[in-house]
């Protein structure tokens, strides 16, 4: 079975009978699949009519706004080395690095949809928890919460009809030198007009704690508490919603084409001095493919390098594609001395 079908059968598999007149339904979602996981709201938002909140955590990945350029956003080496998935979700906002010391919710909601963007309202139940835990905790700006000045919770939105999907980070215990690493972009390289991430300084609840709490006692305190705001019923995945969320990995999530293709148009520049000369790129990209790519530098070929021009013209921005692409040619015709990894390591 894929590995990401394994972990999202820990979602659960018993449905309920949802009775005439409950109003919410509530859910713990235990799957850690990213791809499951962002797939699971937009099915809930989609496909449900009820009102829904979900608690959910994600294994290490990065989780980037709607309208961002993916590669813009990450340290492509960091993540490659260290495994860890890039998703796109629904809602706009910045990059966000989540693990297990993350702890995210979502706020599913049937009203008029001139509410969008009234982040307060829906961050107020998580931040009475806190101060039932003395922490010091508050609504600032446009989307965050923070503890003391330093943010621990960041949150966006998404209309569908008349339903408004809100969803919010929760720092618990997560991993700050992952988070900050993951979430270096080497920005000079890129040249858009995507959202871009404002980096602010962040801290974990747990290190505002009077007392030791676990995340998953945590949890239980968040559920019970939004519980008690609102008449609802604990409702867990079917087999069927299973297959049916797994069909929306298939189909988006767990796509190149959602993940990196959906990045807005963007111009690429790069250049690096290798021992065989100098080489300078210079490239368009749009819909996550190269449109257009120059060359340019103090290095020999006795071929026309054009011809690597026309030959990536169309291929994916992608690492794997390009070297696809290069292995039809003897680059050493083209950039003497110069291997095809260390090109292809220019072009990102």
């Amino acid at each position: 079975m894929d590995k990401r079908k394994q972990e999202s059968f820990a979602a659960g598999v018993n449905r309920e009978v949802i009775e005439e007149g409950e109003k919410m339904l509530y859910i713990y979602n235990k799957s850690t699949n990213p791809y499951f996981n962002l797939a699971a709201e937009e099915y809930l938002l989609k496909e449900f009519e009820e009102e829904i909140f979900m608690l959910w955590r994600n294994g290490p990945s990065v989780i980037i706004g709607k309208n961002q350029n993916a590669l813009a956003e990450i340290d492509l080496d960091y993540v490659k080395k260290n495994n860890i998935p890039v998703v796109r979700r629904l809602s706009g906002g910045g990059a966000v690095f989540h693990d297990l010391g993350n702890l995210n919710f979502t706020f599913i909601v049937n009203e008029d949809i001139s509410n969008f963007a009234d982040f307060k309202k829906f961050t107020e139940p998580i931040i009475e928890v806190l101060k039932n835990l003395s922490v010091n905790a508050e609504f600032s700006g446009r989307n965050d919460i923070t503890i003391d000045g330093k943010k621990i919770s960041g949150n966006a939105q998404y209309c569908y009809k008349n339903r408004i999907l809100h969803h919010g980070t929760l720092l618990f215990s997560a991993s700050i030198k992952d988070l900050s690493s993951a979430l270096k972009p080497k920005s000079l390289k890129f040249e858009d007009k995507a959202v871009k991430s404002v980096e602010k300084r962040v801290t974990n609840i747990s290190e505002h704690l009077k007392k030791p709490l676990s995340i998953e006692e945590f949890i239980d305190l968040i559920m019970d508490h939004v519980k008690g705001t609102k008449e609802g019923k604990v409702y867990e995945f079917t087999p069927e919603d299973i297959k049916k969320i797994e069909k929306l990995v298939e189909e988006k999530y767990g796509t190149w084409e959602w993940n990196f293709g959906e990045s807005p148009k963007y111009k690429f520049k790069n250049e690096r001095r290798f021992s065989a000369g100098t080489v300078e790129v210079n490239m368009n990209v749009e819909k996550g493919r190269i449109e257009d790519i120059k060359f340019y530098g103090d290095f020999f070929g006795r071929r026309d390098v054009s011809e690597v021009e026309m030959l990536l013209s169309g291929v994916r921005h992608e690492e794997g594609e390009i070297k696809k692409a290069l292995s039809k040619i003897n680059i050493g015709d083209y950039f003497a001395g110069i291997s095809v990894e260390e090109l292809v390591s220019l072009l990102f």
